[in-house]
């Protein structure tokens, strides 16, 4: 258990403004327990970097120029990249946010937040939670033409849910609507069996893709 709370946590930032990404593995690399890749401008120079080094999380600008975050979720995951990739960027179209998520990113982050808040976002991602901007989140599924009925999900199923969304942890979860960790594991895996995915981030994906009126 100690040496999964201690071990490092490789990062590659994927960016095509140098001032930013370069801040950026600035700043993330004086965090303890990160250790910072050479960051990359181009979908290309990510991912020659990815066949050749071990990657824990990817931090994912959505705008790279000639290519975008979905074109390039796509190319690693071709490639055999089984990392994390947190998006961060400064904005990305409602209509863009279910494609992100279908392609197995844990989160999206904001880049006007701070960078403290970065490294918390990494290390979530990490220990496994999802990680979103609310209101994009927000704007995204109300934005979403799916017409799949919610009625399948129970109340408290759909509180998990909403929390789940934003991003908590199971005791978190069951502090906030008081019940033990244990009830709220096996509400998660209700979830689960009904939408018929295995983890957090799919339950997401599902979620803003299929259901309306989640909140």
């Amino acid at each position: 258990m100690i040496e999964t709370m201690e071990k490092t946590i490789t990062i590659l930032l994927v960016d095509d403004h140098a001032l930013f990404r370069e801040s950026v593995a600035r700043l993330l690399g004086a965090e303890s327990g990160f250790e910072v890749i050479p960051p990359c401008g181009t979908v290309e120079e990510a991912l020659e970097v990815l066949r050749k080094v071990h990657v824990d999380i990817v931090l994912l600008d959505y705008d790279l120029g000639q290519h975008d975050g979905i074109e390039f979720m796509q190319a690693a995951k071709k490639a055999g990249f089984a990392g994390r990739v947190l998006v961060v960027t400064a904005g990305v179209e409602e209509s863009k946010v279910a494609q992100l998520i279908h392609t197995g990113i844990s989160g999206i982050f904001m880049k006007h937040n701070s960078a403290g808040l970065l490294a918390q976002g990494i290390r979530d991602v990490i220990a496994g939670k999802v990680w979103f901007d609310q209101q994009l989140l927000q704007d995204a599924i109300s934005a979403s033409n799916k017409r799949r009925a919610i009625s399948k999900f129970t109340q408290r199923e759909r509180q998990v849910l909403s929390f789940v969304f934003e991003g908590l942890a199971n005791k978190e979860i069951a502090e906030r609507i008081g019940v033990s960790e244990s009830s709220v594991k096996a509400t998660l895996q209700q979830l689960f069996s009904k939408t018929g995915v295995h983890t957090r981030s799919q339950l997401v994906r599902i979620a803003l893709e299929q259901y309306k009126g989640v909140f």
